[in-house]
């Protein structure tokens, strides 16, 4: 990540671990990989967890989202089929309640995954849930899994600047 400048925020993001509450919000058979990060937004917004999920995956610049598309198709993960409106960047809306969103996606090698925003009082939660169904999964996964942190850490930063006042937005 780029060092701060004087003039720049702290970071909003932070790597927390895995609420249990958090991780029973899954939907896949057994869990081998989660993780969650925390990110500052200040006062309650008025989104729905829907609404930042698309405003974090959607919204996002049009060559970060093909280098997500790109990085997903790699590893095995298969876009959702279907209308727009059930699916946020290839991933399938599993749950979608006004406080968090699951989202979904099948695996050519076994390593089904799932994302989840939850809506928190003065923040949002991102977790990633992972599950292996091979050996495969299980070899890809560890050699990903780094990559996947500092992008999920950036792509959270990121949005957080690009929507610093969005509760006001409805």
């Amino acid at each position: 990540m780029d060092e701060l400048k004087p003039t720049q925020a702290p970071d909003r993001v932070r790597q927390i671990a895995v609420p249990p509450a958090t991780r029973s919000l899954s939907t896949l058979s057994h869990v081998d990989y989660a993780d969650t990060f925390l990110v500052e937004v200040g006062p309650p917004k008025q989104w729905s967890a829907e609404q930042w999920a698309r405003a974090v995956l959607n919204d996002a610049p049009i060559g970060v989202r093909a280098n997500l598309l790109l990085g997903w198709s790699a590893i095995g993960l298969k876009p959702a089929i279907g209308r727009s409106g059930q699916s946020i960047l290839g991933w399938k809306i599993r749950v979608s309640t006004p406080e968090f969103v699951l989202l979904g996606r099948d695996s050519l090698i076994g390593m089904p995954g799932e994302l989840l925003f939850k809506c928190e009082r003065h923040a949002l939660t991102f977790a990633t849930f992972v599950q292996h169904n091979s050996w495969i999964a299980r070899a890809v996964w560890a050699a990903i899994e780094p990559v996947h942190i500092r992008v999920v850490s950036k792509v959270l930063e990121q949005a957080s600047r690009r929507f610093p006042n969005a509760g006001e937005h409805t």
